[in-house]
This record gives structure tokens, sequence and C-alpha cells, in this order.
């Protein structure tokens, strides 16, 4: 499940500003609709027990709303009068489980109407997510299925009446992305856990001249050759292989050796702070990947939020009121 892993990465780059948001608690809906995160969560495990690769599109969805306007559930909105939505951009445009999303939003629509943002919804989604999601444990004889890491979400953000394709196709980083420009965007690419051939420019024509990328393994560089043709757009290959339904630190060995997908991949590399932490995470016992994933997740959740009279509640996630 590599874009969990390397969106909780780059995601950590957000402690290095302040978190200056007021107004989202957790526990915000104690008194006002006291069983959200149940619903929520019963909902998400209802449809990743259907199908588990929707774990990292729900993740995906809420990081690709927050980097835009914020995280306001303008990446839920469609198109309106001739005027394209955030949803409708090219990076987009490949973004899955708003079932998920639309089916929580009526669940809590009875429970409690007119309380609970979609944004909110989408936050709760995205955690509970990765919860669900598989982490393999080698024991001594055999693998030990255990869930995901888990955190406290605060709540209590309102939905946002905006939604403009242009600021998404703007805001949201590229695979092709240096290290300098992630790290300036405190981003990260528009992946989920399979990417089209198409978007793999460093097997063949890495500088415009037939080439391939240098820093990328040649054994792993010849092995998607075998899946991947020059002009392949329908072909689709894993960012981590075998991890589709998992969340482990496969992708940190992956980056290790060599054989990431992307240039933003290999970018980890280049730079002294991103080397170690990607090192640092190798040792089973000694990684830290789940706790500064939760923590990552938390203020990354709190970027822009709209909360007090801003905003709307949404009755429904795709529509404004």
């Amino acid at each position: 499940m590599a874009t969990l892993k390397f969106l909780s990465f780059l995601i950590l780059q957000l402690f290095l500003i302040a978190n200056n948001c007021e107004g989202v608690e957790v526990g915000f809906y104690k008194k006002t609709c006291p069983n959200v995160e149940a619903i929520v969560k019963e909902t998400t495990k209802h449809y990743i027990s259907i199908a588990p690769t929707l774990a990292a599109p729900l993740l995906r969805m809420h990081f690709h709303d927050c980097f835009v306007r914020g995280c306001d559930g303008s990446v839920l909105l469609n198109s309106t009068k001739g005027n394209k939505a955030e949803k409708d951009a090219i990076p987009n445009q490949s973004l899955r489980g708003f079932q998920v999303i639309d089916a929580a939003k009526s669940a809590l629509e009875k429970e409690c109407p007119g309380i609970v943002s979609c944004s909110d919804i989408l936050a709760l989604a995205a955690r509970d997510a990765v919860s669900l999601s598989d982490q393999n444990k080698m024991s001594y004889f055999f693998v030990i299925h255990i869930n995901g890491p888990t955190w406290a979400v605060p709540l209590g953000r309102r939905d946002g009446r905006v939604s403009i394709l242009s600021e998404a196709s703007k805001n949201l980083p590229t695979p092709f992305d240096n290290f300098t420009t992630l790290k300036t965007t405190f981003g990260c690419i528009g992946t989920k856990c399979q990417r089209p051939c198409c978007s793999i420019s460093r097997l063949y024509n890495f500088t415009g001249k037939g080439d391939m990328d240098p820093n990328m393994d040649q054994n792993y560089i010849n092995h998607l050759k075998i899946k991947c043709m020059p002009g392949d757009v329908t072909t689709i290959v894993e960012m981590d292989p075998a991890s589709f339904k998992s969340f482990d630190i496969d992708y940190y060995t992956m980056v290790s050796k060599r054989r990431g997908l992307f240039t933003s991949d290999v970018t980890l590399l280049t730079n002294t702070q991103t080397k170690h932490y990607v090192l640092s995470q190798l040792n089973p016992h000694g990684s830290t990947f789940f706790k500064d994933f939760g923590e990552s997740m938390v203020k990354m959740g709190q970027i822009g939020v709209l909360t007090g009279n801003a905003g709307e509640i949404r009755k429904h996630c795709a529509f404004r009121n």
C-alpha cells in the first residue's frame, strides 16, 4: 500500500509549519451525534471488506482534498452549470471511494440530520481505511495479520462551497517532482496502489533522449520493461509489489534499493534528512512509521479547515446546499 507509506513520509514535513487552526477537537460531536465514528467505521468496513483496494484511494482522497483549499470536502463536489470542479482535474480523475463517503453521509443524515460535515466524514473514513488494512508481521514460523495504525481524529470541520478544477491541477504535486518541490508543497504525488505504465517515464525516455534513469535499479527496470512497453497507457503496475492490501514498511525497503517507481520516490535518497528517515524505517522493531503516520495525519487534517459559521454542512456531499 505504497500510497499510504509515501504520503505519510511527506506529510511529516507539516511539522515544520505552525498549526494555527482553531475549532476542531476530538469528541466534537459527543453531544450532537455521539455515534458518528461508529457509523463511519462500519460503513468503511463494509466497503473495504468487499474491495480491499479502496483503503489507499480513501486516504488519497483526503490528501487531495486538504492540499487544494484545505480540508473542506471540496474534492467531493460535482461540477455545476458548466463550472468544472476539483473532481474533474486530471490528478483527481482516478480517485475512487466516493460511494463510501456518500453511504456514510446518508446513514448520518438519518441518525443526526444536518450535523456532520462531509469533510469530517472523509477524515474519519481515511483513518478507518488505514486501521482496517492488514499489517503483516513475521512470527517464528508464520505471518500474523493485524490491523494498521489508528489515531484520534479532531472533528468540527465545515464544508466549503467552492471547488475549482484549475486549483487542483496547480496545487497537487506530480510523480516527476524533485525533493525541493515536494518539500516546498509539503505534498505527495497523486498515486494509489497501482499506476499506469505511461506514468513511469524513467524506463524509456528519462531525459527526452530515449534513455533510462541511471538512479533506478537495473534489475527492476528490466522487470518493469517486461510489463510496460513504450507508449503503454493501459497496463497497471503496483507501486509496492504484493502490498496492495497490507500496511507495512516495505515501501521504504523498495526505495532503499532504488526500486521506487517515480522520480519522487528516488529523490528521498538525495537529501540527508529524508535518506536517514527511509533507512531508519527498515528495522521492523525500530521503525517509528506507525506513530509518525498518525501524528502526520492529524496535522494534515487541520490544514485550512472551515469552522464556526464558515462554509456549510452539506446534505449531500456531491452538491452544495
